[in-house]
C-alpha cells in the first residue's frame, strides 16, 4: 500500500514530511494524510511524487506475487 511504502521511501531518502511536502509544493498535512491513508495523491501527484523520490510508480506500492 501506498502508505507503507511511502514511509518506507521517506525513511530511506531521509526525508521529512515538510521536506517531501516542499518538493511538490503542498503541506505537511496532506503528506501525513498518504501516510495515514486518510487520502490518496492525484494519479499527477503519483507521478510527480515518484518523479521527485527518484523512484518508480510501481515501487510507491507494495505488491507481492505468491
Amino acid at each position: 500500500m501506498l502508505k507503507s511504502r511511502l514511509k518506507i521511501i521517506l525513511a530511506e531518502k531521509g526525508l521529512k514530511n515538510k521536506e517531501l511536502a516542499d518538493l511538490l509544493g503542498t503541506s505537511p498535512t496532506v503528506i501525513s494524510n498518504w501516510i495515514n491513508g486518510t487520502s490518496y495523491p492525484t494519479a499527477v501527484k503519483l507521478f510527480e511524487l515518484a518523479h521527485k523520490l527518484d523512484v518508480k510508480v510501481d515501487d510507491l506500492y507494495e505488491y507481492t506475487e505468491e
